[in-house]
C-alpha cells in the first residue's frame, strides 16, 4: 500500500460538481484495486464560494492548497456572477491558485483518439494521430503585468490598459519545462510569439534561442509568429510536438488546439509549479471544458476531461505511470465502443454524465483484470 497522497478536490461550478463526482468514483476505484489511498479534502471556489462565503476563495482554502501534494480543480463562473465588481469575479479564485502557489506552467495536451477522428470538423487526413503539448507561462504577461487599469484622460475619454511583461527567469522556467517535455516525446520545440511587432515578444525569443543554446542543444527548436502558429494549427497540426507559448497566446492557442480533437469536453490540463528543495511540486489538474452553465445540472456534461485530468495528475505528481495509463486506455476504450455525450455527436443517442462513468468504471475493471 503506497503511503496516502494529499489531494483538495475543489468542484466549483456549473458542470463542475457533476464531472468532479464521477471522478471521485474513479478515485474509489484506484483506492480499492490499486493499492494506493488518497487523503482527500473538498472545499468551495469560484461562485459557490462567493455565495456561501463572500468571496471567489478563502484564505483557509489557500492553505489548504499550499498543504496539498496536488489540487484536481473543476471549472469556475456563470452568468449569476457576470455583474459583480472586477475582483470578486468567481475566476479570481484560480487565478489566485496560480499566482499564490507560483503554478507557472500550463500544460495542455491536444490529443485525436482514433475513436474520435471522425468528431473533428477537421478532415480525419488532417488530424489523425494528433499528439501535441501546448506549454503555457500562466503566472506573467498581460493577465498579471502591471500597470493595468482604466483612466480618464484630460479631455474626458477613458483609457483601458494591460501590461505585457516578462523576466528572463519567468520566460527560461517554461521553456525548461518546455524542453523537458520535448525530451520525453518527438524532441521539437516551436516558441511561439509576435517578435515582429512586440518588445516583449522580441525579447521572449532571444531568451529562448539563448536557453537553447546553453542547456537544450539536442532538442530542435523553432520560431513562429503566434498569429502564424493559429493558421498551422488548422493547416497542418501534426507538424507539432511542444509549442511553448505566453499566457494570452497560449490561452487562445490551446482552445483553438482542443477544436481539433472534436470537443473541449475531452482535453485535461495540468498547471505546474516549481520543484521544491523537498522535492514537492504545488500543482493543479482541470478540464479545459469551463463551467458550461447552460448545461449545467442536466446531468448530460462529458466526465472524460475531469478523468484525464486525474490521470495528468496521477502522472506529473505521484509519478504513478502506469495508472494514469490506464485510466486513459480505458476512456479510449469507452469511446471504441460507440459510447458517446452529447458533446461527441452522441445525437439521440447520447449518454449522460452517470453512463459515461458508468462505462470508464466497467472498462478499467476489464483491462485491471
Amino acid at each position: 500500500m503506497q503511503a496516502n497522497k494529499k489531494l483538495l478536490i475543489l468542484p466549483g461550478d456549473g458542470i463542475g460538481p457533476e464531472v468532479m463526482a464521477e471522478t471521485r468514483r474513479v478515485i474509489e476505484w484506484m483506492d480499492r484495486r490499486r493499492m494506493v489511498t488518497f487523503d482527500i479534502s473538498e472545499d468551495l471556489v469560484g461562485g459557490a464560494a462567493i455565495d456561501a462565503r463572500g468571496t471567489p476563495i478563502t484564505d483557509a482554502t489557500m492553505q489548504a492548497a499550499r498543504d496539498a501534494d496536488a489540487i484536481l480543480f473543476g471549472s469556475v463562473g456563470g452568468p449569476k456572477w457576470d455583474k459583480l465588481g472586477f475582483d470578486l469575479r468567481p475566476e479570481i479564485a484560480i487565478l489566485r491558485l496560480r499566482k499564490e502557489l507560483d503554478l507557472f506552467a500550463n500544460l495542455r495536451p491536444a490529443t485525436v483518439l482514433d475513436p474520435l477522428v471522425d468528431a473533428s470538423t477537421l478532415k480525419p487526413e488532417v488530424v489523425r494521430g494528433l499528439d501535441l503539448m501546448i506549454v503555457r507561462e500562466s503566472t506573467g504577461g498581460v493577465y498579471f503585468g502591471t500597470p493595468r487599469g482604466v483612466e480618464t484622460l484630460p479631455d474626458g475619454q477613458q483609457r483601458g490598459f494591460d501590461t505585457e511583461s516578462y523576466t528572463t527567469h519567468e520566460i527560461e522556467r517554461v521553456a525548461r519545462v518546455g524542453f523537458e517535455l520535448a525530451r520525453k516525446r518527438g524532441n521539437r520545440v516551436t516558441s511561439v510569439e509576435k517578435a515582429n511587432v512586440m518588445q516583449s515578444g522580441l525579447f521572449w525569443r532571444q531568451t529562448v534561442t539563448a536557453l537553447h543554446a546553453r542547456e537544450y542543444a539536442d532538442v530542435a527548436l523553432s520560431h513562429m509568429y503566434a498569429d502564424n502558429c493559429a493558421m498551422q494549427l488548422v493547416r497542418n497540426p501534426r507538424q507539432f510536438d511542444v509549442i511553448v507559448t505566453s499566457n494570452i497566446f497560449g490561452d487562445l492557442l490551446s482552445d483553438l488546439a482542443s477544436m481539433l480533437t472534436g470537443s473541449l469536453g475531452m482535453l485535461p490540463s495540468a498547471t505546474l509549479g516549481a520543484v521544491q528543495p523537498s522535492g514537492k511540486r504545488h500543482a493543479l489538474y482541470e478540464p479545459i471544458h469551463g463551467s458550461a452553465p447552460d448545461i449545467a445540472g442536466k446531468g448530460v456534461a462529458n466526465p472524460l476531461a475531469q478523468m484525464l485530468s486525474f490521470a495528468m495528475l496521477l502522472r506529473y505528481s505521484f509519478d504513478m505511470e502506469e495508472d494514469a495509463r490506464l485510466i486513459e486506455r480505458a476512456a479510449t476504450a469507452v469511446l471504441a465502443s460507440g459510447l458517446r455525450t452529447g458533446d461527441l455527436g452522441g445525437g439521440a443517442g447520447a449518454v449522460g454524465t452517470r453512463a459515461m462513468g458508468d462505462a470508464l468504471l466497467r472498462a478499467l475493471d476489464t483491462l485491471a483484470a
